[in-house]
């Protein structure tokens, strides 16, 4: 039955030439000096941002590639007007040992998404198990992997890599796909060039890739892990940052009228005190989304904590607990009043 429906989602797809790659191998872009080491060519860009999602704690490479000569044009609440020919891409590994730096890094796939005349295209490459060239592929991967994280702790996690319609239930916004990280709010933060840290929002204007950028910018959102901000903040950024993309208006979840974007202030669209839309076995018999002051009653938490493929959220992206998060929202919720 596992080899019908590949063979289905296979056939679907092949036969949608709006997704049709011309390069079969990664190699074919010429994006890398060294792709190997993820060493970027000179046309490339390599950047962060300030909240990337959690993605069962693997490690993430961001690029953009947008052609001699081109720019984008700043947003700072939405992702970058970007020209047709740029391309994103992301790839994702993990360390074979956090603590050492030198260990390296197990390449798992590129995923790119690709500015074409009619819209934005995903493609995924999938890495070889000699780590010297990555794939196309469009019904997705499934990887065993093993590391030893910062602690000195062993973890397993069986890694999934989505296949294209997956891509596009996360990146499909007005349906249409757009990318979702590069925006100024996740932007104005120091990354490190081989010239040295520099905010990635001077960078890009020095070198004259991104126009009309305020004179004075913005604050950026609050890193969600550090501690000096306080809880709602932090709280907040987390959610925008791995709900939101979904819970927006015009994201594939709107219908549910609940939103976790941070210019959201709405407390019921924020999910406090509202009962959900259609949960199913996802409402854990909760009565509300956000029960303020009752975390362990909150359909929101509930759904971080589980792992079940048919109450998790994200619904894609993870099959582990975001440990380090829980009880972070778990105590916003608490002081909710």
């Amino acid at each position: 039955m596992k080899k019908f429906l590949t063979v289905i989602i296979f056939l679907f797809f092949a036969s949608d030439t709006s997704f049709a790659s011309s390069h079969k191998y990664l190699s074919e872009y010429n994006f890398f000096m060294n792709l190997k080491n993820q060493i970027p060519s000179q046309d490339v860009i390599p950047y962060g941002i300030a909240n990337p999602l959690f993605s069962d704690y693997a490690y993430k490479l961001r690029f953009i590639h947008m052609g001699t000569g081109s720019s984008a044009i700043y947003n700072y609440e939405e992702v970058f007007e970007f020209p047709v020919g740029t391309t994103i891409i992301k790839t994702f590994a993990y360390p074979v040992d956090e603590r050492d730096k030198e260990s390296g890094l197990i390449l798992l796939e590129t995923r790119l998404l690709v500015h074409e005349e009619d819209g934005w295209k995903p493609y995924n490459y999938i890495w070889n198990q000699q780590q010297t060239d990555a794939k196309l592929k469009v019904t997705g991967h499934t990887f065993q992997i093993e590391w030893t994280n910062a602690v000195g702790k062993k973890k397993k996690v069986r890694y999934r890599a989505p296949n294209i319609n997956q891509c596009k239930s996360c990146h499909e916004i007005d349906n249409r796909i757009m990318p979702i990280g590069p925006k100024g709010r996740n932007m104005n933060i120091n990354f490190g060039y081989y010239s040295g840290q520099e905010n990635q929002i001077q960078y890009w204007s020095r070198n004259m890739i991104l126009k009309n950028i305020p004179e004075r910018l913005k604050s950026s959102p609050v890193i969600w892990n550090n501690n000096m901000f306080p809880i709602e903040d932090r709280a907040r950024s987390y959610l925008d940052a791995n709900c939101a993309h979904c819970h927006r208006r015009g994201g594939s979840a709107s219908n549910s009228g609940f939103y976790l974007d941070l210019e959201e202030q709405v407390p019921v669209r924020l999910g406090i005190k509202k009962r959900p839309v259609a949960a199913g076995r996802g409402s854990g018999n909760f009565k509300y989304i956000i029960e303020p002051g009752n975390a362990k009653e909150s359909i929101l938490l509930f759904r971080m904590m589980s792992t079940d493929p048919g109450i998790m959220m994200p619904e894609l992206s993870r099959s582990l607990n975001h440990e380090e998060a829980i009880p972070l929202i778990e105590e916003w919720i608490k002081e909710l009043r």
